[in-house]
């Protein structure tokens, strides 16, 4: 346990950037004890020539290697936002400020200041781009019904999901639905 190094990785957004990262890791033959979203533990600390290497490897294949703390701290904000609204099928029982708060054990305030500062823009706007995308997502394959995805999506009525996604999108999810076409951004770009 004394010699685990934490690393942290921008742009690990999804289990198939889990995979891409595991096997650059294999592919540099550095342990990894655990691996989730925007986290990689080794089992052991990396020489700088290696860890060259890794920044290399990763950097091809579109991550980045976080050694600033407030990268770390941000790109940790961003990979529970996202691990939560795109990964996880129940909602949240807290809100996103105490859950934060809570997983990265820093005031809300805090944090909130530091991302707004860093990335122009709120947690509470980074939260509603990335629920737009997932209802995008939804309505896209069309496998439940706008009440379902606002139950899902965690919002108080239908009424209110339809508003914000018109404020969003300048459209209805209806009027969305019949584009069928889905106009996603990619999740690491929001």
């Amino acid at each position: 346990m004394k010699n685990d190094i934490t690393l942290h990785i921008k742009n690990m957004v999804c289990p198939r950037c889990i995979s891409t990262v595991q096997m650059i890791f294999d592919g540099l033959d550095i342990d990894i004890k655990s691996i989730q979203l925007g986290e990689v533990i080794t089992a052991n600390k990396i020489s700088s020539g290696l860890k060259l290497r890794l920044k290399d490897k990763l950097s091809e294949d579109g991550f980045e290697l976080l050694e600033d703390h407030n990268s770390k701290i941000i790109s940790q904000i961003k990979s529970l936002i996202i691990d939560h609204i795109h990964h996880q099928s129940t909602s949240l029982k807290i809100n996103f400020s105490t859950f934060l708060s809570e997983k990265l054990n820093h005031e809300y305030t805090s944090l909130s200041k530091l991302f707004s500062s860093v990335e122009g823009l709120t947690i509470e706007r980074f939260i509603l781009k990335q629920k737009i995308e997932k209802v995008k997502e939804l309505l896209f394959y069309n496998e439940i019904n706008l009440s379902e995805i606002a139950i899902r999506m965690n919002y108080s009525s239908t009424a209110h999901l339809s508003s914000q996604f018109k404020k969003e999108t300048g459209m209805t999810p209806s009027a969305f639905k019949k584009t069928r076409n889905p106009s996603h951004q990619a999740i690491d770009s929001i």
